[in-house]
């Protein structure tokens, strides 16, 4: 089996103690590179996590010939831009949920993977949890009576509690 060398575009609190170190730990798969606009919590995580590369630009990430598959981790608003970047390049793709902000973008996601033939996937690892199971079966059978509407709102932070939060 080939050995999946990750790079991380978007390595913020999601990476920190989930994703990122769970990427040495499994078998035939290594973390390489790191991305962050910020080029000194890059280096910061690179340093922290025993990353051999950080990058400050996500296409740097992408061109790097050590990165074989990329992990997106940024908010949902840039994920369909460095999705379609790295699966351009020929990289397989794993994005962080929610896949696209719309389902226009996540068609267009898709449709480059088909047309590329590179993999893509989205963490949707909650779908497997006992609970996930539970709302999942409730619903097909009706139990709870049909779906009428689905409203999903999206929710960030404003900018400056993100860097209060960093400066504790």
């Amino acid at each position: 089996m080939k050995k999946i060398q990750w790079g991380i575009i978007g390595c913020g609190d999601v990476t920190e103690v989930k994703s990122g170190p769970a990427f040495n730990k499994v078998n035939n798969s290594q973390l390489v590179a790191v991305m962050r606009r910020n080029a000194e919590k890059a280096a910061d995580y690179a340093r922290r996590h025993a990353v051999p590369k950080w990058y400050d630009d996500a296409q740097q990430l992408i061109d790097d010939p050590d990165v074989n598959a990329v992990y997106i981790a940024t908010p949902p608003q840039s994920h369909e831009a460095y999705t379609i970047q790295a699966l351009k390049a020929g990289k397989p793709v794993y994005v962080e949920k929610p896949m696209a902000t719309d389902s226009a973008a996540a068609v267009r996601m898709l449709a480059v993977a088909k047309e590329t033939g590179v993999k893509l996937s989205v963490a949707h690892y909650r779908k497997a949890q006992p609970r996930f199971k539970q709302v999942k079966a409730l619903l097909e059978t009706k139990e709870i009576g049909s779906v009428r509407m689905v409203n999903l709102l999206l929710v960030q932070p404003p900018q400056s509690s993100l860097i209060a939060k960093t400066r504790r």
